[in-house]
């Protein structure tokens, strides 16, 4: 195992690819562990020329759990600026100067946020199914949001059900597929379990400040991507990511919710590696 640390936090990291090529950390969601990024997945991006970097974020997967700290009202044990410096303490770790950064949902919140407060550290960002902290663009339908505020899960069986219960209403409708992503969520659980994290995380969010007027003056080479068909994170949440930004390319994927099926892995590496090679 390989670890990276930011003060007292300690985050489980692990790489794919040859060092000497460019490095691309990818930044997961909300709740999500490093290994949703799938291994073969991580090897495409490799096959790519990059040096491919995924870690947990903290409070999920094996990184640091925050449990006992306050959230909500009681306050916060961190926000999303905290979440991205364990980005940089993670390339710290690894000796990189500056880095392509990808983060999807909450990460790619994180990566906005790197962009802001550590733009020398960057060499491009890629924002994914996100949105700027401002409550009129991206925000989730009714049905969405009350799913994703759902009690948590408690046991195998209702994370595995709360997981499939979710991307049945977010998800990518022509590649829903039951069996996959119940495999995909037993996997998760048997690798780690913490649900209060991702309760501390979604605090985290709320309690973050939107980034409209810092993302204006942002002068890091950026790609936007969103779904078509994304319910927990509409279109407009990347629509208007694309707009504040100087200069961002915005791709909208046909028929993509608020997920990445395999089916979607080559279309989403071409984008990805296409568009940094054109840097």
């Amino acid at each position: 195992m390989t670890w990276a640390r930011n003060g007292e936090c300690e985050l489980w990291y692990e790489t794919f690819g040859d060092r000497s090529d460019p490095t691309l950390l990818m930044v997961n969601g909300l709740g999500s562990q490093s290994s949703n990024y799938q291994d073969a997945w991580c090897d495409m991006f490799a096959a790519e020329g990059l040096f491919v970097i995924r870690f947990d974020n903290r409070d999920v997967g094996l990184s640091t759990s925050f449990a006992g700290a306050p959230v909500g009202e009681a306050g916060n044990a961190y926000l999303l600026g905290d979440m991205a410096a364990d980005a940089i303490a993670v390339l710290d770790a690894e000796g990189i100067e500056r880095a392509h950064v990808m983060g999807l949902s909450m990460g790619g919140m994180i990566v906005q946020t790197l962009a802001v407060e550590h733009p020398h550290r960057l060499l491009s960002m890629t924002s994914v199914m996100s949105a700027t902290g401002e409550p009129e663009f991206g925000q989730s339908p009714p049905e969405a949001f009350a799913q994703l505020t759902a009690p948590p899960a408690t046991d195998r069986e209702s994370h595995v059900q709360r997981w499939i219960d979710g991307l049945r209403i977010w998800g990518s409708p022509e590649f829903f597929d039951e069996d996959r992503l119940r495999a995909d969520a037993e996997r998760s659980f048997d690798r780690a379990f913490t649900p209060d994290g991702t309760t501390r995380q979604f605090f985290a969010i709320r309690a973050s400040a939107p980034r409209a007027h810092l993302l204006r003056e942002v002068t890091v080479p950026t790609l936007v991507m969103h779904g078509s068909a994304d319910t927990l994170i509409t279109p407009s949440g990347g629509e208007r990511t694309a707009e504040l930004i100087p200069g961002a390319r915005f791709v909208l994927i046909d028929g993509m919710g608020h997920d990445y099926p395999p089916q979607l892995w080559r279309r989403w590496v071409d984008e990805v590696s296409g568009f940094i090679r054109s840097l």
